[in-house]
């Protein structure tokens, strides 16, 4: 993991954000269960400080609750276009849907167009 991490903060433009891992208890099978905390808080100051900075003009928002509604709302006040891409198994927060500019439903078919090699000119 830490070498995926590091190979991931190398890329042009791209920075992880990683939260921390708190510990909530044993499940019925007495395995820990951990859950993810403050990653969403950190992409949304990340999304409100670069709006405020005008260092975007558009964002892409990967997500599906309504978590990121007050960076997003921020963010718009900014002038920054929003793209939400959400699934479609869980519909997006009704909100979050509403207030981004534009939409678009990650669905079996979106991503193997995306896997698909690109056509080359003949």
């Amino acid at each position: 993991m830490r070498s995926f991490v590091h190979m991931l903060n190398k890329q042009t433009r791209f920075e992880v954000r990683l939260g921390e891992l708190a510990f909530r208890g044993v499940d019925k099978d007495g395995q820990p269960i951990f859950e993810q905390k403050r990653v969403d808080i950190l992409l949304g100051v990340d999304l409100v400080l670069l709006a405020a900075k005008q260092q975007i003009t558009k964002a892409i928002l990967v997500a599906g609750d309504s978590d990121f509604l007050p960076a997003v709302e921020v963010a718009k006040k900014e002038g920054v276009l929003i793209h939400l891409y959400h699934g479609v198994k869980n519909n997006p927060h009704r909100d979050l849907w509403e207030k981004c500019d534009e939409r678009t439903a990650i669905t079996f078919d979106f991503v193997k167009d995306i896997l698909r090699p690109p056509k080359t000119a003949p």
